[in-house]
């Protein structure tokens, strides 16, 4: 059985862009937790491979505030190709 990953493609890019602009802005876990008024855990999960916590749009709205940017740029130009066919996704 092949061991499918806790969070797919997109949703990785997503958590290192994020890390990313959280340690270009010198913000630890705990202050961006503050800012983002949720638990220190969850960025910690967020930011784990080992867990399957990601963020949803409205941390990321918040997160685009925070950061002073545009929702956009916490995603991938051009998109990331995903699988549309189930059998496909199955196969994973």
């Amino acid at each position: 059985m092949i061991n499918k990953p806790l969070k797919n493609e997109l949703e990785q890019f997503i958590i290192n862009k994020v890390r990313e602009k959280r340690i270009g802005a010198k913000l630890s876990q705990k202050q961006l937790s503050e800012e983002l008024n949720i638990t220190l855990g969850f960025i910690g999960h967020v930011e784990s491979p080992k867990n399957r916590a990601k963020y949803n749009i409205n941390h990321l709205n918040k997160l685009a505030k925070i950061f002073n940017c545009a929702i956009k740029d916490f995603l991938p130009d051009p998109y990331i190709e995903t699988f549309d066919d189930p059998q496909q996704l199955n196969k994973l």
